[in-house]
């Protein structure tokens, strides 16, 4: 009797340091993880939020987390190294807010929060940028099927397993808009500034959440019509049209894109407004030479002069969508508020490494969109972040 106790209470005791053996081994998989994600707050309250959108650029060397040869969805135009960028630096930093710090984003978590989800992005080249850069980052555990015709603008991708559904819709204006020249898109643009872009509003109930922007296209010539009148222009010779700013067509662009959010009767996820990206074009605008040579961040206070109108555009946006907030009681608004963290990176943008260099031509140098990887991965770590709050989703963000 003695013999089989002692039996029972060896065995208990290997049974013991056996599971003590597997929980340390899974501690150390779980902090040691790529794909690990927030820690619990070592300061203050966790119900505290931190202001996400102020801080700084941080080193990272273990990043980028794909590269150009692993992740398919990068376009030949945003390729830098693939068309011999030859410094490397720019992929290596990560955005510290202020107070707490940002969790990469974990493709797992975020793709068990889009189970049974839509979610579409709307707006010019750089919202495709930006798409990208997630499908890019979800790659490293799973890829989408693309369910769109090879040359078509608007794409649909199918996450089978996680029957999640991302989208892009393109809408430069996000208003109904034309070209003046019929099928010449480098002439000016009608813009109907108070009707809705179809191809996109009359969609808006199929999704759970919308990622929405624009910016750069409103700097081009423009015709600009309410209730179907001609009321000014951007740009234009025309000396008995009205010249008006491109602020103009910025703020009622916004404000008819969120009223079409907010009649959507069939809507009830949430819409996210990404802000104003700056250019970072030095030695002139982009057909005047301007080029963006540099190779690491700014420090914050360490910029060239900021235009004022970047700080115009964002705020004009921020103004836009209080309003819509206010107007549209049942609908879920949140800002994605990238403009101070961008104006802080002139490094990121493909230059000259963009296409093949052409025997005897020259290009302009593409200093509006950004190389993948490269900072606006950063773009995806905040989204994240916000869907978990919006969500209530797992743990917060950590604080220092």
């Amino acid at each position: 009797m003695a013999k089989t106790q002692s039996r029972r209470g060896i065995a208990d005791s290997v049974t013991l340091l056996a599971l003590a053996s597997f929980l340390a081994l899974f501690s150390l998989f779980l902090f040691s993880s790529p794909y690990r994600n927030s820690a619990a707050p070592i300061h203050g309250s966790e119900l505290k939020r931190c202001d996400l959108f102020a801080g700084e650029w941080v080193r990272d060397p273990a990043a980028p987390y794909y590269s150009n040869t692993s992740c398919y969805s990068i376009q030949e135009h945003q390729n830098c190294m693939k068309f011999g960028r030859p410094d490397s630096e720019f992929m290596k930093w990560r955005w510290r807010p202020d107070g707490c710090e940002l969790p990469l984003l974990d493709p797992v978590v975020f793709l068990e929060m889009m189970k049974g989800k839509s979610m579409v992005f709307i707006g010019d080249s750089l919202a495709r940028n930006h798409l990208q850069s997630l499908i890019c980052l979800l790659s490293r555990v799973a890829r989408p099927v693309d369910f769109s015709e090879p040359t078509a603008e608007n794409r649909l991708y199918i996450y089978g397993d996680y029957r999640f559904n991302l989208s892009i819709i393109s809408s430069p204006y996000l208003v109904r808009a034309k070209s003046s020249v019929a099928g010449d898109f480098s002439k000016p643009f009608n813009l109907y500034l108070d009707e809705f872009d179809e191809k996109w509003t009359d969609r808006i109930g199929e999704f759970d959440f919308i990622v929405i922007s624009a910016g750069h296209w409103f700097s081009r010539p423009s015709y600009y019509y309410l209730n179907r009148t001609l009321v000014g222009c951007l740009y234009c010779s025309d000396t008995n049209v009205p010249n008006l700013s491109s602020s103009f067509g910025y703020r009622h662009a916004f404000s008819t894109a969120f009223r079409a959010i907010n009649s959507a009767d069939n809507f009830t996820g949430v819409t996210f407004l990404r802000t104003f990206a700056p250019s970072h074009f030095e030695g002139g605008q982009w057909d005047k030479g301007g080029d963006c040579p540099r190779t690491a961040p700014f420090r914050r206070n360490e910029t060239t002069t900021v235009e004022d109108y970047i700080n115009e555009m964002r705020s004009l946006q921020l103004e836009e969508l209080r309003a819509a907030e206010a107007a549209g009681k049942r609908r879920k608004f949140q800002a994605l508020d990238v403009t101070a963290a961008m104006i802080l990176r002139p490094d990121g943008h493909p230059s000259k490494y963009g296409r093949s260099p052409g025997v005897n031509q020259t290009f302009p140098r593409d200093c509006v969109h950004w190389c993948l990887p490269g900072p606006i991965d950063a773009w995806n770590d905040l989204l994240q972040e916000l869907l978990k709050r919006e969500m209530g989703y797992g743990t917060r963000t950590a604080y220092v």
